[in-house]
């Protein structure tokens, strides 16, 4: 059975994307209950579809994903209506593609988004230093482009969180003491040719670690409950030197050699601790 029951799924396939570590995650999460939920990097939204808070702000820098994000709550049938035109064909799909999301309204800009994030190369969404996406045409002969009942799930669970599009320090504006803020950035490469950090124009570099490990600190100032997810690596580890650290197990789910997406050891970090 799915790690989500009769929960909704992640609509859209993110790169380290959070559905395969969830089991592991569970015992990690807060206990006891929390009245506020803060992601600021909700990507795909995998721990959000999990723990389903009851209020919530999500957080995101890339404004395609947030813009997709507010139309499936608040504007989901004609949404629907609109994903139902899209031909699975490679001259469909490089002429979606190459089209300005700017001159777009926004319903048609969210269809395009889940259109290319479904039809795309491995589900990968990824961008060159102008915005644009540069995935190539996946080939895939039947994807759900279209799956209504997913997205009609999706849409309740949105409906009492607030989407904002922004840096991840956006959640120091909204945290309170007992929030739960759950932060998974891009992570640390663990080598110089294993950096991913295209979901947006700006890549996540070593000052952008520093700067979140000081929000990171910031949050856990102001009384809340904080748990972070990176790689594994002693810029990482002394980065959060005294906090409580967990090895987890992972596994590559997008890499362009099949040898690639093997196990690969993660880090959770939290500024709580409970017994497991």
């Amino acid at each position: 059975m799915s790690v989500y029951g009769n929960k909704p799924k992640p609509p859209v396939k993110w790169a380290g994307g959070k559905t395969q570590l969830l089991r592991a995650f569970d015992p990690l999460f807060p206990r006891g209950g929390y009245d506020l939920y803060i992601e600021p990097f909700v990507g795909g939204g995998a721990v959000f579809f999990y723990l389903l808070p009851p209020r919530s702000v999500l957080i995101d820098s890339n404004p395609e994903l947030i813009n997709f994000y507010q139309v499936v709550r608040d504007d989901l049938e004609p949404l629907l209506a609109d994903l139902g035109k899209h031909e699975n064909t490679a001259e469909y799909y490089y002429h979606l593609r190459s089209l300005d999301p700017g001159g777009m309204d926004r319903i048609s800009r969210a269809s395009r988004f889940l259109y290319l994030n479904k039809t795309a190369y491995n589900g990968l969404w990824r961008v060159n230093s102008r915005g644009r996406h540069n995935v190539p045409y996946g080939r895939y002969k039947n994807p759900r482009i279209v799956d209504a009942e997913n997205l009609r799930l999706v849409s309740l669970a949105l409906r009492q969180a607030e989407i904002v599009a922004g840096d991840f320090s956006r959640a120091l504006d909204f945290a309170r003491p007992g929030a739960f803020v759950y932060l998974d950035p891009p992570y640390h490469p663990l080598s110089a040719t294993a950096n991913f950090t295209s979901y947006t124009a700006g890549a996540f570099h070593d000052e952008d670690q520093r700067r979140l490990a000081g929000v990171f600190r910031r949050l856990d100032a102001l009384g809340c409950q904080v748990m972070l997810s990176n790689s594994d690596t002693p810029f990482i580890r002394e980065l959060y030197a005294g906090y409580d650290i967990r090895v987890v197990q992972a596994r590559r789910a997008i890499s362009c050699r099949v040898r690639g997406r093997g196990p690969v050891t993660e880090v959770v970090i939290r500024n709580y601790k409970q017994d497991l």
